[in-house]
């Protein structure tokens, strides 16, 4: 029996579908804000995109939120391979890059090649850091555990050892994409260290 290039194109799509279910499979160090218990990617994934929109005037002028929802999508969708890296573990981080790539190779390449080439373009940009989306999409990444930290007594920062001046390091990247988030996070990062829930 012949199969139809659009039935082809169907079970290629509905391939990936069910690939990126796993990343429900993947937990994250950071806890929900009601400290309940281990997010896991695909939730972060969903909050940082909604929060693109509703954070979205704090993006610099022109910003393209739609784009930089759809990065923050599909930006973790590697996990499902090479797992959660912890951004503070700099031996986690060393092997973070090739791993992620051969991921990304894999799970876009899932999809039809148009598609596939889309959502890649997307994932290298946000890596990239290079365009006023891609930095407003960074900033919502690393602003999300800040806030969660900073709501759960310090969550992971005093489990993991975490000083102040790493997280400090890691509001720069908020201020390049988001001056005003940028600001606000280091207020949240002085607040955890005058209550005791950040080492200096």
């Amino acid at each position: 029996m012949t199969i139809a290039p659009e039935e082809d194109r169907l079970n290629a799509q509905i391939a990936f579908a069910v690939e990126i279910d796993k990343l429900k499979r993947i937990i994250r160090r950071n806890h929900l804000m009601d400290g309940s218990r281990r997010e896991n990617t695909a939730e972060h994934s969903w909050y940082v995109g909604t929060l693109a929109m509703i954070l979205g005037e704090h993006a610099p002028p022109g910003t393209d939120l739609q784009r930089v929802v759809a990065m923050l999508l599909v930006h973790d969708l590697v996990e499902i391979d090479a797992g959660d890296t912890f951004i503070y573990d700099l031996v986690e981080v060393a092997a973070q890059a090739g791993a992620e790539r051969a991921a990304a190779d894999r799970i876009f390449g899932l999809l039809p090649a148009d598609q596939g080439q889309w959502l890649r373009e997307l994932w290298d940009e946000f890596e990239e850091r290079k365009t006023p989306e891609a930095r407003f999409a960074k900033a919502l990444d690393r602003f999300s555990p800040i806030l969660a930290n900073h709501l759960t007594e310090g969550g992971t920062w005093p489990l993991f050892k975490v000083k102040a001046a790493q997280v400090r390091e890691k509001v720069r990247i908020i201020e390049e994409g988001s001056p005003s988030l940028g600001a606000y996070a280091l207020e949240l990062v002085e607040l955890s260290v005058a209550r005791g829930h950040l080492s200096e």
